[in-house]
């Protein structure tokens, strides 16, 4: 059964033998006949869960998406082959009941749960796995760009065009058996299955609503007819409206061959302001909202209302973009991050909770590494490396530091205090900084990620996946604008490990690049902060820690 009330015993099955898996979840039925009830309405009554987003999707087909608020709305409505295990990152079986692979990593087979329809009634079997498959390799045009497929040119690294990717094909040697073949090792493949992207779609309405035909152009895109108004997957929810920039409506899948749930309507009124989530959740308008800022966290808890904190998955730290001369100095690093009180910085602006950072992956990701260097607080140090490097009172470093506005990310719930410690702290030991705010979307990811125009940076990330490479082979297993430098030993100790099939070698591997990324010290690790959500009293909601959360496990309070 996928997310339960008996959440605790299956996350204490966490270790999972991935060459036989038992199911995650199992069809209630209450019939004993192989029938089931299916009919997900609580006894005939309506009972809806309103659940805040911050922003509208993209697009309803995950597929072309990469943003979480995409995802929570996709995750209702859409099944992969692989789950998480209750409230942890790691893998679990989902509409693949269990799979093996071979000894050379280039061979998946996946065992199918049977008797799943897609909402549409087509049969989900081997064939519409591999038709899934084929769709993503064999995207063309503006469908093959990162800023749509992102998810398929990351983790498979090309399409079929290109030549570049690392799936070959699929098999279907029967209905309930589904072969992936690989042309290079992806030990990633199987967590990286859990994320919304490539959930499975139905065949039949892919292709009946066009799904792969995006028009306009880069700057703006034109989506298909599928991805406005038509998904169609397995999940607990089926799509009923979405209005851009009012709300997104779903509704209980009758024919859902998993439990159901309590829950019969889902409403995601879109409200992008914090303080409107959180005005809107205490006069009785909404049942809850993500990204709870730390200061409102502990206001809401004396008023009643619940709080849920997800494990922390993610990183935040501070960027130094080493195409400014300056910053190229491995002593001027050394100096900022010898000036950063990141003890002093989580106790003041981030949630209960938080670990301040070592590595730039948590510390229950494979590969963490107990051993790198940690730049303890020390600003006497900070400026003797300052001196050494020749920035004196005489002959201060002055340096662009860029942060974002008009945002709350997961990672950094309020960008404008951390940049004020951070600020602070380096103006201690003698470095001048120029401020440089700017809002999140769209100038601030394109200056930091898309040019070499800036210094030092704050940014984070929240991990898709439990595998090493999702966190510091995004970052640094290639050149890129954000960091600007070029290591090749680096990129290739990253590289290297992301394809080893064994797990130990791997392992020791990902703990060589970590040791290796904090000697370099391209940026400074800060802190994983806990996330935060709010809800009305009585409501209990499966925190996932990857965001897997999906509303037929949502309890509500009795009326």
């Amino acid at each position: 059964m996928r997310r339960t009330a008996q959440w605790a015993a299956l996350a204490a099955a966490g270790a999972l033998i991935l060459t036989s898996c038992a199911s995650q979840r199992e069809n209630d039925d209450p019939t004993g006949d192989g029938t089931g009830t299916g009919d997900g309405t609580g006894g005939g009554e309506e009972v809806t869960f309103t659940f805040a987003a911050s922003a509208d999707p993209v697009a309803l087909d995950p597929a072309l998406a990469n943003d979480g608020e995409t995802f929570r709305v996709a995750r209702q409505m859409f099944e992969g082959l692989v789950g998480t295990v209750p409230g942890t990152p790691d893998p679990a079986p989902l509409l693949a009941e269990s799979w093996e692979v071979s000894d050379d990593g280039l061979e998946y087979t996946f065992q199918l749960v049977e008797g799943v329809t897609f909402h549409d009634g087509t049969e989900f079997n081997a064939e519409a796995v591999c038709f899934n498959f084929e769709r993503w390799n064999n995207f063309t045009g503006l469908a093959a760009t990162e800023s749509l497929s992102y998810y398929w040119l990351k983790v498979n690294g090309g399409y079929a065009e290109d030549g570049n990717g690392k799936y070959e094909s699929c098999e279907a040697p029967d209905a309930a058996t589904a072969v992936i073949h690989l042309a290079s090792p992806l030990p990633e493949l199987v967590a990286a299955l859990s994320l919304p992207a490539f959930s499975m779609q139905s065949p039949t309405a892919l292709q009946e609503y066009d799904a792969d035909n995006v028009q306009g152009n880069a700057e703006a895109p034109v989506l298909p007819e599928y991805a406005l108004g038509h998904p169609t997957g397995t999940g607990p929810f089926v799509f009923d409206s979405w209005s851009p920039g009012e709300q997104v409506v779903l509704t209980a899948n009758p024919d859902y061959w998993g439990e159901q749930g309590q829950v019969t309507r889902v409403v995601f009124p879109i409200i992008s302001d914090s303080t409107a989530r959180r005005q809107a959740l205490e006069a009785g308008d909404i049942d809850g909202y993500d990204l709870v800022g730390p200061a409102d966290v502990v206001a809401l808890e004396e008023a009643g209302y619940e709080i849920v904190n997800r494990d922390a998955f993610n990183i935040l730290y501070l960027g130094m973009n080493q195409a400014v001369p300056e910053l190229a100095d491995i002593r001027v690093r050394q100096a900022i991050a010898h000036a950063v009180d990141r003890e002093a910085l989580v106790a003041a602006t981030l949630p209960e909770g938080t670990e301040v950072a070592t590595n730039f992956v948590p510390s229950s990701v494979v590969g963490y590494n107990e051993d790198v260097q940690t730049y303890e607080y020390d600003p006497a140090e900070a400026q003797s490396l300052l001196a050494e490097a020749g920035f004196t009172e005489d002959n201060p470093l002055t340096l662009d530091f860029s942060y974002p506005t008009n945002v709350s990310r997961p990672y950094m719930p309020t960008p404008e205090q951390v940049f004020e410690r951070v600020a602070a702290d380096l103006e201690e030991v003698g470095i001048m900084v120029e401020a440089t705010p700017l809002p999140w979307s769209p100038d601030y990811l394109d200056r930091i990620q898309g040019t070499t125009d800036h210094g030092l940076h704050l940014l984070g990330w929240t991990g898709d996946y439990n595998d090493t490479y999702n966190f510091i082979g995004v970052f640094f297993a290639q050149p890129g604008m954000e960091w600007g430098f070029d290591n090749p030993e680096i990129f290739q100790l990253i590289n290297d490990a992301r394809v080893l099939p064994d797990l130990e070698e791997q392992t020791t591997a990902y703990e060589e690049a970590n040791a290796a990324l904090l000697e370099f010290l391209p940026g400074l690790p800060i802190a994983h902060p806990v996330p935060s959500l709010a809800f009305r009293e009585g409501i209990v909601y499966p925190a996932s820690p990857v965001q897997d959360e999906v509303y037929n496990m949502v309890e509500m309070p009795e009326e």
